[in-house]
């Protein structure tokens, strides 16, 4: 089995003909897509379409009923080494923030790390630092969830997600349930880090950061893939009537 970090090129996470249903509501309908080591995804589309449960499909928050997923060479069957597969590969940050209320930022990013043995609390608090540095407010780093508004929670978020190290990070709206003037620090710090050749994917309906960062775009309706092609492809000349009338009911005119 390659890995990616001899083979670069190879997509690190492949999804071929996934189909999830919820009852006998179809989630997801024969869905594939590959994603290569450092490239940038953005996820669209109207709601109920499958954007989200094609990410928690994964991480595995959510299990396919049929086809097969791939994360770094590994094969998501239920396995103990698939799941680990994932706890060591894929970082994910949701719509709300789910941050422990009772602890303070620093033990929200250091808990994961310390618990699994992965870092001592020493050179845990260390890495969690340097995190809330790269997320721009380490000066909260004493302070508890309930202290801090709603961008500074997602950016808290998305560091406590980076302290485990790593090579994917999957975005679930973070911008959704944020007042509109919080939206761009959060969206700066997530540019940053796409910047930085972050593995991302990420739904949302900021088509301004889609057109800043994403190397590939994916339009989704009623479960199914209707048009995945380069940003610039996908913005100027979208192939599909569907995409066309979502992106004229999306875009600034």
């Amino acid at each position: 089995m390659q890995t990616t970090d001899q083979q670069p090129a190879q997509a690190i996470i492949q999804m071929r003909d996934v189909s999830k249903f919820f009852g006998s509501f179809q989630a997801l309908n024969e869905v594939s897509i590959e994603v290569e080591l450092g490239e940038r995804v953005v996820v669209c589309g109207p709601s109920g379409s499958g954007k989200s449960t094609l990410i928690r499909c994964i991480n595995q928050l959510e299990v396919h009923d049929s086809g097969w997923i791939s994360i770094d060479g590994a094969t998501l069957d239920g396995s103990k080494s698939s799941l680990q597969a994932i706890h060591a590969n894929v970082g994910m940050v949701f719509q709300q923030f789910n941050l422990f209320p009772h602890l303070s930022v620093l033990d929200n990013l250091t808990l994961g790390p310390v618990r699994s043995g992965r870092l001592t609390k020493p050179e845990a608090k260390d890495m969690a630092m340097s995190y809330l540095e790269r997320v721009r407010i380490p000066e909260q780093a004493h302070k508890y969830p309930s202290q801090l508004s709603g961008g500074q929670q997602q950016r808290v978020a998305i560091a406590r997600s980076l302290c485990m190290e790593p090579k994917i990070m999957l975005f679930d709206e973070p911008t959704s349930a944020l007042d509109p003037e919080m939206i761009n620090e959060v969206l700066d710090v997530m540019v940053e880090l796409a910047e930085s050749g972050m593995t991302m994917i990420c739904v949302t309906h900021e088509m301004g950061f889609a057109r800043r960062v994403a190397d590939k775009m994916v339009f989704m309706d009623f479960g199914a893939i209707v048009e995945m092609s380069d940003t610039k492809k996908f913005f100027e000349a979208p192939e599909s009537e569907r995409c066309q009338e979502f992106l004229q009911q999306i875009l600034p005119h």
